[in-house]
């Protein structure tokens, strides 16, 4: 039951590498919680990212031209400013005009968190490249499909949702898979606003067991672990939709 704590404890005895994280009870504690709150800003900002591309994506076909031009401004704006001055702009700028709600204790916090914000911020971020790449993806769709889904009496929405959009990701998922994957790296930038992560967990414990090396050895693994296991679900997708003889 504890060989694997033994076996680092003896580890660090003969050899001087520290790796706390695997034997000391609390530093797992902090290393386990941050890579569950790494993981909930991948999996919801991820979601989130999803749906605001493939809605930006449709709007950008709207025959209205003040909502193109809303959607073409959000894509300029969050693509070509860094993601960590987008993170400290809502969060240190908009933030600071939100209303604070009061407490039981009397103390007054703001309504959205650390946590919150950085999800909203990433979420933005990857959603304005998503818009682009399912943008892409509807263009590769032929005309004549969306006009026959139009004569069998879709409407524009319908044909979107049931014809357009599941074809338009079968072309555009390796780009997709590119920007999921480098959305769930950024996510380590959401701790220049403390929102408790793995990296911000581990600096944690390197700060105070001194132990820098050995902690940055679990925390490169660990994010090749979770970007390799992202990697394996997506091309699992891509290979599960593939139409044989269809955009290739």
């Amino acid at each position: 039951m504890h060989v694997v704590p033994d076996w680092f404890q003896r580890l660090y005895d003969t050899t001087g590498l520290n790796f706390t994280v695997f034997y000391d009870a609390y530093d797992w504690h902090r290393y386990v919680s941050g890579l569950r709150m790494t993981l909930l800003l991948g999996l919801v900002t991820i979601a989130l990212s999803l749906v605001l591309g493939a809605l930006g994506a449709l709007l950008q076909g709207s025959p209205s031209r003040t909502l193109r031009g809303l959607v073409n401004g959000f894509v300029v704006v969050f693509r070509n400013t860094p993601p960590l001055v987008q993170i400290f702009f809502f969060y240190f700028g908009l933030g600071t005009l939100l209303p604070a709600a009061g407490t039981a204790s009397g103390l007054r916090e703001p309504l959205l968190g650390n946590v919150q914000w950085a999800i909203v911020s990433l979420s933005l971020f990857a959603a304005a490249f998503n818009v682009e790449i399912f943008r892409s993806g509807i263009e590769a769709v032929p005309r004549t499909t969306v006009e026959a889904a139009e004569a069998l009496g879709y409407t524009r929405w319908k044909a979107y949702r049931h014809v357009v959009l599941p074809l338009a990701l079968r072309v555009c998922l390796p780009a997709l898979n590119n920007n999921l994957v480098n959305l769930l790296k950024t996510t380590t930038l959401a701790y220049a606003i403390a929102v408790p992560e793995t990296l911000y967990a581990v600096k944690q414990i390197w700060s105070e067991s001194q132990n820098v090396l050995e902690m940055m050895v679990v925390l490169l693994c660990t994010y090749g672990l979770l970007v390799g296991g992202l990697v394996w679900v997506m091309h699992r997708w891509e290979r599960a939709l593939r139409i044989p003889g269809y955009g290739r």
